[in-house]
């Protein structure tokens, strides 16, 4: 019996398996190793995505002749697009293809937009020779030049955007959560995941972008494919080492089939004190059976055996309808859904802040003193600041805080912050990073300059709000990522990192939104509005409280939701439960 349990323990216990379908071999699969691999994969992949988003807007301007607005608007647009189809990379992940078949898929498509944009560039975009900085516009294109160009950058969209959410899950798939060591790697990794990310956008924000910005734009567009060309042969070639769990069958079906079941239950009497539910006995290796819970009671009824599903079941010989009777774990799941989504909405107005630091931030920056003796300091590098603060905080909460935190806390000893804890403490660090930019605006504004759109203050005083961003960061976007990724229903991970990135796109909608909103109503009886061409005559400190206040409301909301969430609560998995039984 002794050597059946030894023999066990050499696999993980979560049900992942190695490329040949096998159950995983513990010592030779999977831990650091493989996510070193995708953690330094996804740094290059970032640094290619923004060696060309950081200066699309004046690509678009300078190359395709395009006025402001236009451009703007475009690459709004092309941003968009991006997320959406991270819903469509996660569908497809989670469905059909598994999250390694589709980083893989997803990175080839990247690679070969990067590839035709840069060649698309170099050989028909730029006429005449040395257009494409500020002072040389280049000629009008022709229809062909202009639809390869849209092609090539929609093709890194599809590409960048399908294969973001599907690395977060695939590198946490690495690490067995049901093992203490791994469990602990597990959480540990989305934070060096959000490292990575910020790393690789540091680079391109700044060497990348100041090639770009002097008119060398193959130089960038070819380094930018280098590097995503680098990050999936380093993807390939920890193959043989990767852990990975089989697809299910649609997670929509699922979905769908307990909103179906209760609903043609809807009129049956239900004790709802004492139901008799259906709790299937057939389960995968790996899978876990999720509790029932009291929420959400309505959807009980789909897993409420009725005379007709017997009579269903004796006709077809075989198993119950699944659109007339559901599992109690499969109507969890679909309570999970349920709960995760308020907890998301309130991040949606979290990313309102942090869009700030590419907008408005930037905006102010630019209206004061940028200047060191000669050197010009361009106002977006300031975004290197929150760079900083992220890698700072990421590690200071690792070693430092986490650890005490886990000490000071008495009702679970050993235990830190908890996902929504932190989320919850980067909302109010987002309030006062909002606060710290009203504060700087109302002192711009008082060493203002009389005759321009600038002031006598010093950009160095932007730096507090920017490291106040990159903390808020680490706690919510990280505790996001573990969070979402924890708590989401087994076939829906991939799904649940694709929230993530779709909360940072509603975030840039609502503040566009927000923005007019704020110019109707305040630019009227002949003043300028608070956010004005020349802010030296309009309000933006005003904005940024208001900003706050309504993040302080988001944050009372949060706590609500917080409070209501229910976590998800699993017997032991298959393969713990043969462990036990062999024991």
């Amino acid at each position: 019996m002794d050597q059946k349990v030894r023999q066990f323990e050499v696999y993980t216990q979560d049900g992942s398996v190695d490329r040949h379908g096998n159950p995983a071999i513990r010592a030779k699969t999977g831990k650091w190793l493989t996510a070193i691999l995708i953690l330094v994969n996804q740094g290059l992949a970032t640094l290619a995505f923004f060696g060309v988003g950081v200066n699309l807007v004046l690509f678009l301007t300078r190359v395709m002749g395009q006025d402001n607005a236009e451009a703007a608007n475009n690459v709004s647009k092309w941003t968009g697009t991006v997320y959406i189809f991270s819903l469509l990379g996660a569908f497809l992940s989670d469905s059909y293809w598994g999250r390694y078949k589709t980083c893989a898929i997803f990175q080839a498509s990247f690679v070969a937009g990067l590839v035709m944009l840069s060649l698309c560039t170099g050989a028909f975009l730029l006429d005449p020779s040395g257009c494409g900085i500020e002072e040389i516009s280049c000629k009008p294109h022709s229809t062909v030049k202009t639809v390869l160009f849209y092609l090539s950058v929609y093709l890194i969209a599809l590409g960048y955007g399908g294969y973001q959410p599907n690395i977060a899950t695939f590198g946490a798939d690495q690490f067995d959560a049901d093992d203490s060591v791994e469990g602990h790697s597990k959480m540990a990794f989305f934070s060096y995941f959000y490292l990575a990310l910020n790393l690789g956008s540091l680079f391109s924000n700044t060497v990348l972008g100041y090639f770009e910005d002097q008119g060398k734009w193959p130089l960038g567009f070819w380094a930018s494919a280098g590097s995503a060309f680098a990050g999936l042969v380093l993807f390939l070639a920890g193959t043989p080492k990767y852990r990975h769990f089989t697809p299910r069958e649609s997670p929509w079906s699922r979905f769908c089939q307990v909103l179906v079941a209760a609903t043609r239950k809807a009129k049956i009497d239900v004790d709802y004190e004492d139901m008799n539910l259906y709790d299937s006995e057939t389960q995968r290796t790996g899978d876990k059976k999720i509790l029932h819970t009291k929420g959400f009671r309505f959807l009980d009824r789909a897993a409420i055996v009725t005379p007709d599903d017997e009579a269903v079941k004796v006709e077809t010989g075989s198993t119950y309808d699944p659109w007339r009777l559901c599992s109690v774990t499969q109507v969890e799941e679909v309570k999970c859904v349920l709960r995760l989504l308020p907890i998301w909405l309130c991040t949606i107005l979290y990313s309102v802040v942090f869009t700030q630091m590419a907008s408005l931030f930037v905006e102010q920056g630019a209206a004061m003193k940028t200047n060191i003796k000669s050197f010009r300091i361009p106002a977006s590098s300031m975004s290197s600041f929150d760079i900083l603060s992220v890698a700072f905080f990421i590690f200071a909460y690792r070693r430092f805080l986490d650890p005490l935190f886990a000490r000071l806390n008495k009702t679970e000893p050993n235990k830190g912050l908890t996902e929504l804890q932190r989320m919850g403490i980067g909302l109010v660090i987002a309030i006062m990073a909002m606060i710290s930019a009203g504060i700087v605006e109302i002192y711009r504004l008082k060493h203002k300059s009389s005759v321009s759109n600038s002031s006598s203050l010093s950009i160095f005083w932007q730096v507090p709000q920017y490291m106040m961003i990159g903390a808020s960061e680490v706690f919510m976007y990280v505790g996001q990522l573990e969070f979402f990724n924890s708590q989401a229903p087994t076939g829906l991970k991939s799904f649940a990192s694709a929230l993530c990135m779709a909360s940072i796109s509603l975030g840039n909608y609502v503040s566009s939104l927000l923005v007019s909103i704020v110019m109707k109503i305040s630019a009227r009886d002949e003043l300028p509005g608070w956010i004005p061409g020349n802010l030296n005559k309009g309000h933006l400190d005003r904005f940024y409280f208001l900003l706050a206040g309504l993040t302080a409301a988001d944050f009372v909301v949060y706590l609500v939701c917080a409070k209501w969430y229910k976590y998800i609560k699993s017997e032991a998995s298959f393969s713990e439960s043969i462990a036990e039984e062999e024991v």
